[in-house]
């Protein structure tokens, strides 16, 4: 009697913590291709209400791209070219499916595909009355864009770089038929992509009369969002070959609009400028334009184009005699990639000559690989400066012997040629005296009674009026906020609902 009062009581005891369900690789195929078709329809509807903000979040589906498959490409293929008219472009995109082989052709995902779902609806065909045939919508071009891109990417990410350029400069071509204002942002994905599969295939300048032209197109065309990728294309090709004359006088000849580009495409934009002006010795001008590339860039991500900007940013601030903050190279996920970067700053500001050869000898590789060699060689005379500098405030009068064997000069005669340049640069205050071969230094003066503390107050002064500036033009003021508003209280409530609801849908994308 106790043993079955014992089982009840077993069975009647609290069930364990229920187990989450794994889902199926097929299921998990179905909803990416669930996905990908409310994205479609997104393209659809933007079309339609020409509304060019549902594009911004049916572009954000490209974020599934590691969860492609060939299997999962083939349907939506099948299903959104669905007209005989599109039947060229469908066997051209399978063609191109057809030459990626698939890494777990046993363990894919097997897809719902249409021919399963024209089963399903058979057999309940014989329990509901035979509907009419829907006729296939027609293929926009901005679906057929989406999908094509869809394509370049599986194929870059797979690593198929020749069929992906060949894929790509299709789809430029059929972009550039059309003169559609939708089609805007599909076209400087499209760009983006086109230059990425050549610089993967390192065969950049095959395609640089292509991306003048189509420069060209999309400016008279007004194609604001293909014209702010293309300029970053044509400077990176541009300095990819070091071509940096051809690249200046490029910038020289465009008009780069700042308020209608993204701020990434900004911060590129900015670090290409940097680049080209630290090149032509305007290191006050080039170092401006990095430290704007830094502030554009997102903080939370993007860590190998900040890693870029600061490794310059920190060469061209050594150049202008200034050393970077020790903060720089603390930040977290940057600390290593900068190691380098730190032993140098420590060599200059200490001006050791020797620690800078070292240096410079030990990490060579990385600085022709990171193309910040050229101009690390010009630290050469700032390290030489700064240590002269220390001279100069430590004696009062020393040889030139004494700073010949200081800063491991070659001869006594170079230590004179460099101190008299350093004089008259003003690096340091004192006089030479070529017959006893020693140098006199000058009684310092206050440096308040001078118009340096006035200069870097000003430059402060301007650096915060430019920052406000900057705010008021990122400031967004709804469409005729300085006319007066005739709306009623019921239309206003309605507009401040849709808004939110507008909003409320971005957020849900974004997550």
């Amino acid at each position: 009697m106790s043993s079955t009062v014992k089982d009840v009581e077993m069975t009647e005891s609290p069930s364990a913590a229920p187990v989450a369900r794994i889902e199926t690789p097929q299921e998990t195929s179905a909803l990416i291709i669930a996905d990908l078709k409310k994205n479609l329809a997104l393209l659809e509807k933007s079309v339609a209400t020409k509304e060019p903000r549902l594009i911004g979040r049916a572009l954000r589906a490209l974020s599934l791209r590691r969860k492609l498959t060939t299997e999962i490409l083939r349907e939506i293929i099948n299903q959104t070219f669905t007209e005989e008219e599109a039947a060229p472009q469908k066997q051209f995109l399978f063609s191109y499916l057809d030459k990626v082989k698939s890494k777990d052709v046993s363990s894919s995902a097997p897809v719902a595909t249409s021919m399963e779902t024209e089963s399903t609806t058979t057999t309940t065909a014989t329990t509901t009355p035979v509907a009419k045939e829907k006729k296939p919508k027609a293929l926009i071009p901005e679906v057929e864009a989406f999908v094509h891109l869809l394509v370049i990417i599986f194929l870059l990410d797979n690593k198929y770089y020749a069929e992906a350029c060949s894929c790509s400069g299709a789809l430029v071509d059929r972009i550039q038929s059309f003169n559609r204002r939708t089609l805007n942002p599909l076209s400087a994905r499209a760009y983006f992509y086109y230059v990425r599969s050549y610089e993967l295939t390192h065969h950049l300048e095959d395609i640089r009369v292509n991306l003048l032209n189509a420069y060209r197109t999309a400016t008279l065309r007004h194609n604001e969002d293909a014209q702010a990728v293309l300029v970053n294309a044509i400077l990176r090709n541009y300095l990819e070959y070091n071509l940096y004359d051809q690249a200046d006088k490029f910038v020289s000849s465009i008009t780069f609009k700042e308020e209608s580009t993204p701020s990434n495409q900004y911060a590129r934009y900015l670090y290409y400028q940097g680049k080209i002006k630290s090149t032509q010795l305007a290191y006050t001008e080039a170092y401006k334009c990095l430290l704007g590339a830094i502030r554009k860039a997102p903080q939370s991500s993007a860590k190998g184009f900040r890693v870029t900007v600061y490794k310059l940013a920190c060469i061209v601030q050594l150049l202008m005699g200034e050393i970077p903050e020790r903060s720089i190279f603390r930040q977290p996920g940057l600390k290593q990639a900068l190691a380098p970067y730190l032993q140098l700053t420590k060599a200059v500001r200490v001006g050791d000559l020797d620690a800078f050869n070292t240096v410079v000898k030990t990490y060579k590789d990385l600085f022709v690989k990171d193309k910040t060699f050229t101009l690390i060689q010009r630290l050469h005379h700032n390290v030489i400066k700064t240590g002269l500098r220390k001279i100069n405030l430590a004696y009062t009068r020393i040889s030139f012997y004494d700073i010949c064997a200081k800063l491991h000069l070659d001869s006594a005669d170079d230590a004179e040629f460099i101190v008299a340049k350093a004089i008259r640069d003003g690096v340091i205050n004192a006089t030479i005296s070529h017959e006893g071969k020693f140098i006199q230094s000058k009684e310092n003066l206050d440096i308040y009674s001078t118009q340096e503390p006035q200069e870097s107050f000003h430059k402060r002064i301007k650096f915060c009026l430019k920052t406000h500036n900057d705010a008021v033009k990122a400031m967004r003021f709804p469409p005729d906020a300085n006319k007066a508003s005739v709306e009623t209280a019921k239309e206003r409530r309605e507009r401040e609902q849709e808004i939110a609801k507008n909003l409320a849908d971005e957020e849900e994308e974004e997550f």
